[in-house]
């Protein structure tokens, strides 16, 4: 189907293109199954994306991650619209109005608060959550596990339930991996939901940790699981050159790679 009859560029032609990939009859198949819950893991895959394209500080990757993800913006517009929910229009009005009432300091005049943008959200928070308010209220349950720790901790920190410093936090620590090793044995004859538990504890405190220490835990282990990566690619290398794979290499044998490949790494930097 020709294409000249879309906008020349900007926003509303990239509305227009997914308009016609979603038009029963004549869009795409797949487009046309989607649905928001379909929809979703993409949604948060591509913020992931941009969030690579940052790290690695690749600006042309960086522009095309963002495209990816304003379509996932146009595509659940697009799907609210036919249901006559929303459109796109009014997502960009609900957050340019949002972000006027968060900015009265630069909009309106005020003097500036170093407060007010956290007190702003609880205002509009309790607006919407049914029930009791609770300083919890809008932490995301589709956020990563370490990520959402660090958030839920962050909110009771702000009305006093926090460590004193991180020390103190080191003995729970203990505390916590004394209880998980009290259920290794139990686990390893059948039910391992006490384990389970156990060892999310156990990771509830590492993340008030890295809080305390200034850390972000899934900054921190992402890069670990880049370090780890790029050393056993490596270890995977020099097998190579010994005409061997890891699965006929001994354990003693990449254990001592690895070794030479972290001394190496920490002698260059």
């Amino acid at each position: 189907m020709p294409h000249d009859d879309l906008p020349p560029s900007g926003i509303d032609r990239l509305r227009s293109i997914m308009a016609r990939l979603r038009s029963p009859g004549n869009g795409c198949p797949w487009d046309l199954e989607q649905t928001f819950e379909t929809i979703a893991p993409y949604t948060i895959e591509e913020a992931y994306e941009v969030a690579d394209a940052i790290r690695r500080g690749d600006l042309a990757d960086l522009k095309d991650e963002l495209g990816d993800l304003l379509l996932q913006v146009v595509f659940h517009a697009q799907m609210a619209a036919e249901q006559g929910a929303f459109a796109f229009d009014d997502v960009v009005a609900a957050i340019s109005e949002k972000m006027i009432r968060r900015h009265p300091h630069v909009f309106a005049d005020a003097a500036p608060e170093v407060d007010a943008w956290e007190q702003l959200k609880e205002e509009e928070r309790a607006g919407k959550v049914p029930g009791p308010s609770s300083a919890l209220d809008g932490v995301a349950l589709a956020l990563p596990a370490l990520s959402r720790a660090l958030k839920l901790q962050k909110r009771a920190a702000r009305v006093g339930f926090d460590w004193a410093e991180a020390r103190d936090i080191l003995a729970k620590l203990t505390e916590e991996l004394e209880e998980l090793q009290a259920e290794l044995t139990p686990a390893l004859d059948g039910d391992k939901s006490a384990l389970e538990a156990e060892f999310g504890d156990v990771l509830f405190v590492y993340v008030n940790l890295a809080r305390h220490l200034g850390l972000d835990p899934e900054q921190a282990l992402m890069r670990t699981n880049e370090k780890f990566e790029r050393r056993f690619r490596e270890v995977e290398q020099r097998l190579l050159k010994k005409g061997k794979s890891p699965k006929e290499a001994m354990l003693s044998e990449m254990e001592s790679l690895w070794s030479d490949i972290k001394r190496e790494e920490k002698e260059t930097s």
